[in-house]
């Protein structure tokens, strides 16, 4: 008979301090020693994580109301302005956003010093932050505007909440033109200079729960430092990607909506990110418990770097023009032994993920759990998996050709 456990009985181990719990690094080994069967038997929770730049990111923001009030239309803070479409002293602050004198790409290649991820960091930082907001007056709401300092603690409420991160795999970005490129990988080097990535492969959530048979909305996590939750499957998420027979995607598939209050977060594992002659964005810590339900659980946390493949993309005309196609899938073990062969060219790489933290949040929300700090959440409805249908749609465009003077 096979191994059959619920989310009850490994939240009342996690209760009485006897719940085994491994990161998706050690549990590989552990299934290679004892096999599938007396591993599974034995680990409940497997800890997963990634730190990266996740450009779909941003943070809602109360700012609790002044005397007297005011109907925010537009903000900025710190000069970087947040949607004010919500109420009186709602926002919305995206990550990517820009000062709005910014000089962007001109010069070329733009330096992109400051923008919206760095504010978050600087509110999670508790770093004082310009706030200026205009409105137009009504009866409730008769102040124009409104210039002051808020920090962190100051403000009514602040939660994150990402529309599309945790990528299940992505490209690995590389450039066949004699220009240099900057892109969201970073700068990619002419003819094959280099070779970009941004997964933590073998540690990375989805890669260790490629069907979503655990994670869903209401799943806690490890988000910033602090708790947070899945509260949808992500923007773009594309269960029906092309997979290998191991289930594990051979390309960008499932994503994550995360949400969860900043001020329980860290600036350690929220970082604004400067991307020369891209733009700004937020790098992120996200940790995810895999529940050892049953032996197959247990075997897609068992997957290693070397089973893992990514699709070789060209960022000078295959990505950007929309083309089809890749040169090659290569495996997140070469990724990480420093270089691939592309074209039959031997080519350096770099990754804009950093394993390490990946691994400290692992093993930090291993010791979460192992302490009774951190419980298993069973989800509410999981993911949309492969046999859902969604498949993300690009933007048709329409040629209109309207009648001058008649009908149309």
């Amino acid at each position: 008979m096979g191994v059959k456990k619920t989310y009850a009985e490994i939240n009342e181990k996690i209760s009485r301090g006897q719940a085994v719990v491994v990161t998706a690094e050690e549990v590989i080994g552990i299934v290679e020693e004892k096999g599938l069967e007396q591993a599974a038997r034995e680990i409940d929770v497997v800890t997963t994580g990634t730190f990266g730049p996740m450009c779909s990111s941003g943070v809602f923001l109360n700012f609790g109301h002044p005397k007297p009030r005011i109907k925010m239309q537009k903000v900025w803070l710190n000069d970087v302005l947040a949607y004010g479409g919500i109420a009186a002293v709602d926002a919305y602050l995206g990550a990517t956003e820009l000062p709005e004198h910014d000089p962007e790409n001109q010069p070329y290649p733009g330096r992109f010093l400051y923008g919206g991820g760095h504010v978050i960091e600087d509110l999670v930082a508790r770093k004082p932050i310009r706030l200026e907001a205009e409105g137009y007056p009504t009866s409730c709401y008769p102040r124009r505007r409104i210039e002051t300092t808020i920090t962190l603690d100051e403000i009514n409420e602040a939660f994150l909440f990402n529309p599309r991160n945790a990528y299940q795999n992505y490209n690995v970005a590389v450039n066949l033109s004699s220009r240099t490129l900057y892109t969201y990988l970073g700068m990619l080097k002419p003819d094959l200079g280099n070779a970009s990535y941004s997964s933590a492969g073998q540690l990375s959530p989805l890669l260790n729960d490629p069907y979503y048979k655990t994670i869903g909305i209401g799943t806690r996590i490890f988000l910033g430092g602090g708790v947070g939750y899945v509260a949808w499957n992500g923007t773009q998420h594309n269960p029906g990607a092309a997979r290998g027979e191991n289930g594990v995607p051979l390309g960008g598939a499932g994503t994550l909506a995360v949400i969860g209050d900043l001020k329980q977060m860290s600036p350690k594992w929220i970082r604004g990110t400067s991307l020369t002659g891209y733009g700004v964005s937020l790098t992120m810590g996200i940790g995810i418990p895999i529940p050892i339900l049953d032996e197959e659980i247990l075997r897609y946390t068992a997957v290693k770097d070397s089973e893992i493949f990514a699709p070789v993309v060209d960022y000078s005309e295959g990505y950007p023009q929309g083309i089809p196609g890749n040169l090659g899938l290569v495996s997140y073990a070469d990724l990480k032994s420093g270089q691939i062969v592309v074209n039959g060219r031997e080519v350096p790489t770099n990754s804009m993920s950093s394993y390490s933290a990946a691994r400290t949040i692992a093993e930090t929300l291993k010791d979460w759990i192992k302490r009774g700090e951190f419980k298993i959440t069973e989800p509410a409805q999981l993911l949309p998996s492969v046999d859902a249908g969604i498949t993300p749609k690009g933007l048709v465009e329409k040629n209109n050709n309207h009648k001058v003077g008649g009908n149309s």
